[in-house]
This record gives structure tokens, C-alpha cells and sequence, in this order.
């Protein structure tokens, strides 16, 4: 828990859950599934040329997986690979986000000196050097290869990859709206603010919040106040769930776009710079903006910050298009009174995820990933676990009926 706070930011109350203790709760899961999971079994038999035929389905290990990290989740995505590759019998080189090395070197001490796995099998190899992950993909001794990060180095990860053909699955980026159909319950709007936790550096965060435009007025006001009045600080503070931004370089790149968002004419409502009572650390302020064009930087790019985006809409068709209007699909939310007219909207979105009036779909059995450039394939449950393995089929004749 210390590590985590130390290295990535995080908000102490955060480690009760998934930056620790659900992380590691989850290695269970995978246990179980690799003692249940059918990894050999008998298809329907098939008649070809007039023969009989049965067939088997076997599923192998896919071999040496590199896995590349990033630092916002550091101890839970790299358990979140970690798990599934060896429950899958993959043995598995795993690199560390530079800026969160402890949170893998802490788990390869553990392993290494309090475990039975041999050695060779879990390799954390932590460095500074952007090319490792260079060489983990394009090296033809690694079988397969996960990446959570930016789409745009998860463009290059697969254009590495691609020279050895080899398996890659990625979780990358999103821009992920949170429409609040028009009638939601005034509280919806305020929900905005958790659009900041983390510093909002994470990537199934809803950073568009998509407004009824009769209801604009209203709902900025719910937010202003929800803004101002916003608890952030110090992360060892089990009061506040916005820390700093995990470096200098992050919080520099969040100003840039806030600067950005003005320049291109979003309205700032709160926040936009560096809190004058925080002067240690890379803080930046909780920031909200109105009056965003869906097509600006701001809606268009991950920012990794505690920025939120407010776009009205006229309709529902028109929430579904600006929503749809990204190069990522990775999340989402949609609240509305009527379940049924939420879920309407929702099987609308191009996303992996989405939760509907406040539902959590988040969990280590739910296959997690995106539509378009927000990645490949899944990462957990059963579907995840199946990124690690390939797929053999094996015929034989079956025997004449006596």
C-alpha cells in the first residue's frame, strides 16, 4: 500500500480496493479457473469424404508472454497479467512503467523468495529504457505480448510485433462519455466530480459527461458547485480521492491541454491551473469546462487529468452520435429513470464497458477492453485468461460401430 501511494499517487482509500487489496484477492480467481478451465475436450463428431471423424479441442499455453505496464494501476495491472499468464502455464517477462517500478519489484522479491515457482518463470525486468518494450515485442523468443498504455504506443507495440507475427492483445486508451439522458435525477449531473479521481489518470473514466441541452443550465450549476467544492490533496488523506499527477512531465501535459481547451474556445468554469495551497507535488486543479465543440482537442484526446468535458445534446440520437464520435470505445455511462430506454442508448455506444445508472460492471470475471483504438482482444475473465493460450484441434477417425 505504501509503495503504491509513494510511486503512483494514489489515493490511500484506492488501495482498500483495486490498487491493492481486490488486485490481490484476484490472483484466487485465477487459480481456481486454471484447476476448472477445460483445456482439453471432445468436439461433435463430423463426417468428411463419407468417414466418421471425432475431434478433440485442446488449449496450450502460448508461451513466453512479455507484458508491458503502465503507472497509474501499477501493482493491479501487473497482477492482472501476472495471474492469467501463470494460470495459463505461460512463464512471462514482465516491464514496469518507469515511473512505478517497486509496485513489480516488490511482487518479484515476494515471488522469487517466498513462493515454490521456479526460477526463469516470472522475469521482472524494470528499466528507464523505452526500447525494452521495443525488444520484448519484436523478439522472436517471446510468444505473445500484452500492453496497457496509450493507443499510441500501443500502435507501435503492434507494428513491432507484427514483424514476428506473434499474438498481441492491448488495453488502451478512452475518451468515455457519461450521457445523462433527460430524465435523469438532478444528482447524475453531480457525479461529474469523480471524473477527478485519480487525478483522473485512468482509462475507463468518463471525461465527457453529454448533457440534455434543456437541461444545460442546470447541470452546470450542479457541477460549479460539486468543483469548488471538491476535497483533493495530500493521497495518505483518507478524505480526498484526487492526489497529484503521478510526475512533472504528467502535470505539465495536463496544463498544456487545459491551455489547449481555451484556446480553442471551451468555456472554463473552475480549476485550469496548479492549486496555490498545494505547493509541493504535481497537483493540478480539479478542472471543469463548458460549452466544448464534441470536436476539440479536449473531446477528442486522452488527457490522463481531473478535467471533465460538459457537451449538450438535443436528443438521444444526437447523445449516441457524439458519444460514438471518438477514436476510442473503451467505457461508458448512461442514466435515465427508464432502464429500459438507458439500456436503448447503451446497446447504441461502440464500447466495451458501460454502466447504467450507476451500475459497476468492474470485476475480475468481466472481460475488459475496447471497441476500435482502444485495444485488442480482453483483458480478465474467461476471455482474458484465453489471450494466453492458443488454440490446437487434433482429428482421429472414429472407429467402425461393431
Amino acid at each position: 500500500r505504501k509503495v503504491v501511494i509513494a510511486e503512483a499517487g494514489s489515493p490511500v482509500l484506492l488501495t482498500y480496493g483495486v490498487q491493492c487489496n481486490s488486485s490481490i484477492d484476484d490472483m484466487l480467481y485465477w487459480a481456481d479457473l486454471a484447476e476448472r478451465y477445460a483445456f482439453e475436450a471432445p468436439m461433435s463428431d463430423i463426417t468428411f469424404m463419407g468417414q466418421p471423424q471425432r475431434r478433440i479441442l485442446r488449449r496450450e499455453p502460448v508461451g513466453v508472454v512479455g507484458a508491458i505496464t503502465p503507472w497509474n494501476f501499477p501493482l493491479y495491472l501487473n497482477l492482472a497479467k501476472l495471474g492469467p499468464a501463470l494460470a495459463a502455464g505461460c512463464t512471462i517477462v514482465l516491464k514496469p512503467a518507469p515511473d512505478t517500478p517497486w509496485s513489480a519489484t516488490v511482487v518479484g522479491r515476494l515471488i522469487a523468495e517466498k513462493t515454490e515457482i521456479p526460477a526463469g518463470v516470472v522475469n521482472i525486468v524494470a528499466s528507464s529504457d523505452h526500447a525494452l518494450g521495443e525488444m520484448l515485442a519484436a523478439d522472436p523468443r517471446v510468444d505473445g505480448v500484452t500492453f496497457t498504455g496509450s493507443t499510441a504506443t500501443g500502435r507501435r507495440v503492434m507494428e513491432v510485433a507484427s514483424r514476428t507475427v506473434k499474438k498481441v492483445f492491448l488495453e488502451l486508451g478512452g475518451k468515455s462519455a457519461n450521457v445523462i439522458l433527460d430524465d435523469a435525477d438532478a444528482g447524475a449531473f453531480g457525479a461529474g466530480i469523480l471524473t477527478c479521481t485519480h487525478g483522473g489518470q485512468g482509462c475507463a473514466i468518463t471525461t465527457r459527461m453529454l448533457v440534455p441541452r434543456r437541461r444545460y443550465d442546470e447541470a452546470l450549476g450542479i457541477l460549479e458547485a460539486a468543483f469548488r467544492g471538491a476535497r483533493y490533496g495530500d493521497p495518505n488523506d483518507p478524505s480526498v480521492l484526487q492526489g497529484p499527477q503521478v510526475s512533472k512531465r504528467q502535470q505539465e501535459r495536463v496544463l498544456d491541454y487545459i491551455e489547449k481547451g481555451k484556446r480553442e474556445g471551451a468555456r472554463l468554469v473552475v480549476g485550469g491551473g496548479r492549486p496555490a495551497h498545494l505547493p509541493k507535488g504535481f497537483y493540478v486543479e480539479p478542472t471543469l469546462f463548458a460549452d466544448v465543440d464534441p470536436k476539440a482537442t479536449i473531446a477528442q484526446e486522452e488527457i490522463f487529468g481531473p478535467v471533465l468535458c460538459v457537451i449538450p445534446y438535443d436528443d438521444d440520437d444526437d447523445a449516441v452520435r457524439i458519444a460514438n464520435d471518438s477514436i476510442y470505445g473503451l467505457s461508458g455511462a448512461v442514466v435515465s429513470k427508464s432502464e429500459e430506454r438507458a439500456l436503448a442508448v447503451a446497446r447504441r455506444i461502440r464500447s466495451g464497458t458501460l454502466a447504467i445508472n450507476g451500475g459497476m460492471w468492474f470485476h475480475v470475471d468481466t472481460p475488459f477492453g475496447g471497441y476500435k483504438q482502444s485495444g485488442i482482444g480482453r483483458e480478465n475473465g474467461v476471455a482474458g485468461f484465453e489471450e494466453y493460450l492458443e488454440t490446437k484441434v487434433m482429428a482421429l477417425p472414429r472407429p467402425a460401430q461393431k
